[in-house]
């Protein structure tokens, strides 16, 4: 219960002082260019109310993915109760309906120290962006100790954000809809997208059937599947 409330500290007092200016990208990677900036940890029991440390990484978005409930009890790997989970949402929304994964990468580069305080050091790193013309650029506000969850809390915005119009986007190309298997026409595009790779790279054969296996499509696949190993 402790560590709960010290998330929760952590995520109530998470300030996103500039969101980026677009959206998470619909069918490919998105790098967005974070600084975050909290007061040190020691400035408790130091008098360093003008310090803020600066750290800067960057966050990449995978090409969100679609999933279906059933698609789901096939993924919670690792996790005590994922399968009850999948099957709950599969009783609320029914086994075929699609929704949006999300996968991120942070690959954090510097820290450093500066004398000023924060709304200042926010102000400043503000005009820099807006020179660069950098529109997958954001300034967070939070907590020193926690700081990867004031991250995690940005993550979270800017996923709920971009969420509608990567959906609008992979509707109007009509890529949501399902066969008759209930497989989203996008998850049958991408199989064939990794059957072109596995042909040409032998370290994409067992992605392949991870994601045949997990849509439950081995059996329809299987013979295609096998030839991969015949042609090598």
């Amino acid at each position: 219960m402790q560590d709960e409330e010290r998330i929760r500290y952590a995520v109530e007092r998470t300030q996103v002082a500039r969101m980026p200016e677009q959206t998470l990208a619909t069918f490919g990677l998105t790098t967005i260019d974070y600084f975050m900036l909290t007061e040190p940890v020691y400035s408790e029991i130091m008098d360093s109310a003008g310090e803020t440390v600066v750290r800067q990484g960057k966050v990449i978005a995978e090409k969100p993915k679609i999933v279906t409930p059933y698609y789901l009890m096939n993924l919670f790997e690792g996790f005590e109760h994922g399968r009850e989970y999948a099957r709950f949402m599969m009783g609320e929304y029914g086994p075929h309906e699609a929704g949006l994964l999300y996968r991120y990468r942070n690959e954090p580069s510097e820290m450093s120290i500066v004398s000023s305080p924060i709304q200042s050091v926010a102000e400043n790193i503000n005009r820099r962006i807006d020179d660069e013309r950098n529109n997958l650029a954001a300034i967070i506000i939070g907590v020193d100790e926690l700081w990867d969850v004031s991250l995690m809390k940005f993550i979270h915005d800017i996923t709920f954000n971009s969420l509608r119009h990567n959906m609008m986007e992979l509707g109007s190309r009509r890529l949501l809809g399902s066969g008759a298997s209930g497989v989203p026409r996008f998850a049958r595009a991408s199989i064939e997208h990794l059957f072109a790779e596995a042909a040409r790279e032998r370290s994409r054969v067992a992605e392949l059937e991870i994601e045949l296996r997990r849509w439950g499509l081995f059996a329809e696949y299987e013979d295609r599947f096998l030839d991969l190993f015949r042609k090598h």
